[in-house]
């Protein structure tokens, strides 16, 4: 018997309904809700936020507030307040998930598949065996083995702890 899985959340993004803007990463940053945003930390120079399309659950971006597309571009101190931030977010992730491993990496430009090529951004990816499947193949379709809104409240925990 064939079984279906049902994701209508993503049709806005997969239609091209809802891609990100140019600005995304600025409207994050000036957000006055957090939790609405998924916005999980600020520092003084930098902010992570929960992907609401993630590549694995738990896939974080960190974010310099500065609208940069180069890491170059970044001060000493904007970069320390960046890499501070990723260590801090990879340790939540860590004792909040239990990854076995994880993917953190930045796409500068649009040949290396930036979906934002003027913001810079961190991604941070959780990571277990066999974490993808054949759908992710054959069907272009991610199963998540959670909810958006439950690892936010547990990250937004751990952070605070």
């Amino acid at each position: 018997m064939m079984e279906h899985l049902w994701a209508p959340w993503r049709n806005r993004y997969v239609t091209g309904e809802e891609k990100p803007s140019e600005d995304l990463f600025q409207r994050l940053a000036n957000s006055t809700d957090d939790t609405a945003d998924l916005i999980l930390a600020r520092t003084k120079a930098s902010f992570a936020v929960l992907n609401r399309y993630p590549y694995n659950l738990g896939h974080v971006l960190v974010c310099p507030y500065r609208e940069v597309d180069d890491l170059a571009s970044l001060s000493a101190q904007e970069s320390a307040d960046l890499w501070t931030l990723v260590n801090r977010m990879t340790d939540a992730l860590r004792r909040v998930m239990k990854p076995e491993g994880f993917n953190i990496g930045i796409n500068l430009g649009t040949a290396a598949g930036a979906g934002v090529p003027k913001h810079l951004h961190v991604h941070i990816v959780p990571r277990w065996p066999n974490d993808a499947n054949f759908l992710t193949t054959t069907g272009t379709t991610r199963i998540h083995p959670g909810d958006l809104p439950t690892v936010y409240t547990k990250l937004v925990e751990a952070l605070a702890a």
